[in-house]
């Protein structure tokens, strides 16, 4: 797995279930010098001092319980991303939402809760911008008596992430408070090896070695902050197999589109003369917004004798900007609908929820200097309202009946309707700053249209769902209207947990809200969702027992006013 990723923790199976078997994992969050590229060289957050963190790896159907220590300078949450956490929103990590920080000298007990999952997810921090180094794979593999829905030999877990020239909580924590855009990363990593295109890295790449005539399982997960990416590997085909911890029909492409917080299970048979091959993960780059448009290089490398001296092949990837490419790669996901693995769409519709996507700006506060554009505060929303975290959780808010932490009045619709991708340069800018939640009833069938907006600098928005994955029914270009429903995929949609919404588009997703709790609903784009481009959802209690919330942890992360 590279330098900085591998097993640093005991697994110790305590005891079998019949729902799984129970496993114990121990992360400990503290501070570790990295080398890396010479002028950039510095400390960072870790877990268990490894960058990427350690795999946590266990099979569909089991617990896992993460005694989280943090002797980091700061607090911290961990997020497990795609894991549904059915009932139990109490680990589910996003600060403010379901918990406080675990505060420095701390520990916080999180139970992880499997039950459909099966294939690759990822756990990250979810508290200011330290799931920059604070990150890993979570890998689901098939319960003892059944097998995967295809075949390979062996498996590799491939991390790509972004590496700052400084530390990512005093980044944004400077950006917020001038109200301007957050330093860009200075490179990409392809578990945790930025790759040979980078001034004083020592030419060292991320390799893999194969076998003339094997298929290799690559585990692929996109833990970068901010930059879409494609990925390809000169002169070998890709099969798409899996996606956000789900199976996919398989599909043969020569590259993949994939954003921040979503995971790719693709086969690759080395069947091309021996030799080197460069894997490269390259950006998707649709705004005037600023980006880092580096590239990163792995190498595919065949253990026969050749001549190792020569430079590696380069695969052909869609260009920066290339729009139509990305898309076309999306629309081609679909579900494997099995016998095993079937698709249960929502087809009776008891919520329509629209919400519109929206870069916005603030205005500067009287005596203040601001570094957004034109002089304003850079912020984001959803339906024209900018999230606004309180101070205590929301979760235990909700959970303990307190008044004054949030609204229950987060809009079903857009206040008012426009032409939402055309000419908006005479529309206010400004959105509310306000903590508003969308309330939800149990069971109901909900439909949710994401509207991209073309306010500020629009882009593509990868939207993430906690405690829920949900089926993509539409996409498209322009202002959603009413005769696409007819075009919906309602067979074999993919059945994914996060989404990415073109730009200046639309994506419509379907679930049933069979897991209460209080979720978060936010762009994986770390400078939007700091922006304000959040949202929480409180899905209500069913009347039955196994319709409601199990209860707390005996020991949460504290809150002041709780």
């Amino acid at each position: 797995m590279g330098t900085f990723l591998g097993f640093a923790f005991t697994l110790t199976l305590l005891f079998c279930m019949a729902q799984g078997e129970v496993l114990r994992y121990d992360f400990l969050v503290r501070e570790t010098p990295i080398d890396m590229l010479c002028e950039t060289n510095r400390t960072i957050l870790t877990v268990n001092g490894l960058f990427p963190g350690p795999e946590i790896r266990a099979h569909r159907g089991d617990t896992i319980y993460v005694n989280v220590t943090n002797i980091g300078p700061y607090g911290v949450t961990i997020h497990w991303h795609g894991v549904r956490q059915i009932r139990y929103p109490w680990s589910d990590g996003p600060e403010y939402v379901t918990q406080c920080l675990i505060p420095t000298n701390s520990s916080f007990l999180q139970k992880i809760i499997l039950t459909e999952e099966e294939g690759t997810l990822w756990w990250h921090a979810h508290s200011d911008r330290t799931r920059a180094t604070v990150h890993g794979p979570i890998i689901i593999l098939p319960v003892g008596n059944t097998n995967y829905p295809y075949k390979f030999d062996e498996q590799h877990t491939i991390v790509i992430a972004e590496w700052y020239a400084r530390d990512t909580k005093d980044i944004i924590d400077e950006a917020l408070a001038s109200g301007g855009d957050p330093d860009l990363s200075v490179a990409y990593t392809i578990n945790g090896q930025p790759g040979d295109t980078y001034t004083c890295s020592n030419g060292s790449a991320y390799n893999i070695t194969v076998v003339l005539g094997k298929t290799y399982l690559f585990r692929i997960i996109h833990s970068g902050m901010n930059e879409e990416m494609f990925f390809g590997i000169a002169k070998h085909n890709l099969t798409v197999v899996g996606m956000d911890g789900a199976y996919l029909k398989p599909f043969n492409t020569n590259y993949l589109m994939i954003t921040p917080g979503q995971t790719m299970d693709v086969l690759v048979t080395a069947n091309q003369t021996p030799g080197r091959y460069y894997m490269v993960f390259s950006p998707f780059v649709d705004t005037n917004a600023p980006s880092n448009e580096n590239v990163t290089r792995g190498i595919l490398q065949y253990n026969r004798n050749y001549n190792h001296s020569e430079t590696p092949a380069l695969p052909e990837l869609p260009g920066f900007t290339n729009k139509s490419d990305a898309g076309n790669f999306t629309i081609r996901l679909r579900s494997l609908n099995s016998k095993e693995h079937p698709s249960t769409v929502p087809t009776s519709i008891t919520r329509n929820i629209t919400i519109t996507v929206s870069v916005n700006q603030q205005p500067c506060p009287a005596n203040q200097t601001c570094a957004g554009p034109q002089g304003q505060i850079h912020s984001a929303s959803l339906n024209n309202i900018s999230f606004w975290a309180p101070s205590i959780s929301i979760l235990q808010a909700y959970y303990n009946n307190l008044k004054g932490v949030y609204n229950e009045t987060f809009p079903d619709k857009p206040p008012f309707v426009f032409d939402y991708t055309g000419n908006v340069s005479a529309l206010g800018e400004a959105a509310n700053v306000s903590t508003e939640v969308l309330m939800i009833n149990y069971n109901e069938e909900v439909e949710i249209r994401f509207q991209g907006t073309n306010f500020g600098a629009a882009e593509n928005h990868p939207m993430h769902l906690h405690g829920y994955s949900f089926y993509v029914v539409g996409m498209g270009d322009g202002n959603f209207n009413d005769t696409y429903i007819s075009e919906y995929n309602t067979v074999d949609p993919p059945y994914v947990n996060t989404v990415g919404l073109p730009k200046n588009g639309w994506t419509a997703i379907r679930f049933k809200a069979d897991n209460p709790g209080v979720w978060f609903m936010h762009c994986h784009l770390d400078r939007h969702a700091s922006w304000g481009m959040d949202t929480v959802l409180i899905v209500r209690e069913g009347p039955d027992k196994d319709q409601k919330m199990l209860p707390p942890p005996e020991h949460m992360p504290p809150c002041s006013g709780l």
